[in-house]
């Protein structure tokens, strides 16, 4: 399985991003793309994850409500829509595919290069 994030940038808090993940390789009928992020000097967090199947998501609290996880089957591809964006949401942003639910990034067996998101006050 080969991931390629792409969409970061540089924005003013209140802005908006669309992170996308491009996925290659063998099915994924059965498994979760999630996105997680990594702060300097922090572990690497939970964001989202979907249930590539049935379209099934899950934030992490700190997101919920401003971001929105979505699969496109038809192109193999997983987008992070990212709205009201805050200087705490700065940080690289990993898509990651795991064949069971999970919000710890060691459970997760593919990983994309990152993108880097920074958010200015």
């Amino acid at each position: 399985v080969q991931l390629q994030a792409s969409g970061g940038g540089l924005v003013q808090a209140g802005a908006s991003l669309r992170l996308s993940c491009a996925a290659s390789g063998r099915p994924f009928s059965s498994y979760l793309m999630g996105w997680f992020r990594q702060a300097p000097g922090k572990e690497r967090e939970f964001v989202a994850t979907i249930r590539w199947g049935v379209g099934l998501t899950y934030y992490a609290d700190s997101v919920k409500g401003r971001f929105t996880i979505s699969r496109d089957k038809a192109n193999n591809a997983v987008y992070l829509q990212m709205n009201s964006l805050k200087p705490e949401d700065t940080a690289v942003y990993y898509c990651a595919v795991s064949s069971y639910y999970s919000r710890d990034y060691r459970n997760y067996m593919y990983w994309g290069q990152g993108t880097q998101v920074t958010v200015s006050s």
